[in-house]
C-alpha cells in the first residue's frame, strides 16, 4: 500500500508540474492576445464619439445607479468596481478614449455595478469571501515555501498542509470570479447591443464582444494556474508524507 501510494504520488507531482508549464505558456498566450485586442480596438473610434467616461456614466443611468461616481485611476489595465466606494474606477486610456475599447471596459465595469445594484448573488459570494482571501493570499507567500523546507528536512508537513490550505482557498475564489466577470461582460454586451447611442453598428459590437472575451480569459487562465500551482503543492506533500 505504501509503495502504491508513493507511485500515485508521484505520477500527481510530475503531472501538476506539466500542467504548471502548460498553463504558464497557454497564460503568455492569452495575455499578449488580449492585449494585443486592446489596443487593436483602442485605435478604433466610436462613432458616437463618446469617451468611456461618458459610456459608463449613461449605462449606470440607465440602470436607475445615481450613487455610483465614476473617476479616472493611474496605471493601465487598472479599471475595476470597487463596491466598498460605489465607484467605477477607470484607468485614464479608458476614462478619456472614444474608443470601442474603452467602451466595452467601461460598459464591463458598470456590469459590476448593476450586479451590486440588484444584489448578484455570485457577486456577494465573492464580497464575503474578500477578507478570507486577504490573509489565505498573505499565509501562501510563506507558508508554501517554508513549508516545502521543513518538509525535506525535517519531515514535518504541518506548515505545507496549511499553505495548501490557504492555496486552496485562493483558487476557489479565482473559479468563484470566473461567473462574476462572465456575467458583468453579458450585461455590457447586451446594454451596448440596445442602445444605439453609444454602439451604432453591428461591427463595434462585435468588436466589444471580441475585446471582453480576451478580457475573459484572462481570468480563466488565472485560475487554471491557480489550480496547476495547488496541484503541485498537494502533490509534493502527498508524495513527501508517504
Amino acid at each position: 500500500m505504501d509503495h502504491l501510494s508513493f507511485i500515485i504520488g508521484y505520477i500527481g507531482y510530475n503531472s501538476a508540474w506539466f500542467l504548471m508549464i502548460l498553463v504558464a505558456v497557454v497564460s503568455f498566450i492569452v495575455q499578449w492576445r488580449f492585449k494585443s485586442k486592446f489596443k487593436q480596438y483602442s485605435e478604433i473610434g466610436l462613432l458616437s464619439g463618446l469617451s468611456g467616461q461618458e459610456v459608463a456614466v449613461q449605462m449606470l443611468r440607465a440602470h436607475g445607479i445615481f450613487d455610483v461616481q465614476v473617476i479616472s485611476v493611474e496605471g493601465q489595465l487598472t479599471d475595476h468596481y470597487n463596491p466598498e466606494t460605489k465607484t467605477v474606477n477607470l484607468s485614464q486610456d479608458v476614462f478619456y478614449s472614444r474608443s470601442v475599447a474603452a467602451a466595452a471596459v467601461a460598459a464591463h465595469e458598470c456590469g459590476h455595478a448593476v450586479q451590486h445594484a440588484q444584489a448578484y448573488s455570485w457577486l456577494s459570494f465573492r464580497s464575503v469571501m474578500v477578507p478570507v482571501i486577504n490573509i489565505a493570499s498573505t499565509l501562501t507567500q510563506w507558508t508554501l515555501m517554508i513549508g516545502v523546507m521543513l518538509l525535506i528536512f525535517s519531515h514535518n508537513p504541518f506548515v505545507l498542509a496549511i499553505g495548501v490550505a490557504a492555496l486552496a482557498l485562493v483558487t476557489l475564489f479565482s473559479f468563484i470570479t470566473l461567473p462574476v466577470e462572465f456575467d458583468a461582460s453579458r450585461r455590457a454586451l447586451a446594454w451596448l447591443k440596445n442602445n444605439y447611442s453609444v454602439v451604432q453598428t453591428t461591427e463595434e459590437h462585435e468588436q466589444a464582444k471580441d475585446a471582453l472575451w480576451w478580457a475573459a480569459m484572462t481570468y480563466v487562465v488565472a485560475a487554471l494556474s491557480s489550480l496547476a500551482t495547488l496541484l503541485y503543492y498537494a502533490s509534493f506533500l502527498f508524495n513527501r508524507r508517504n
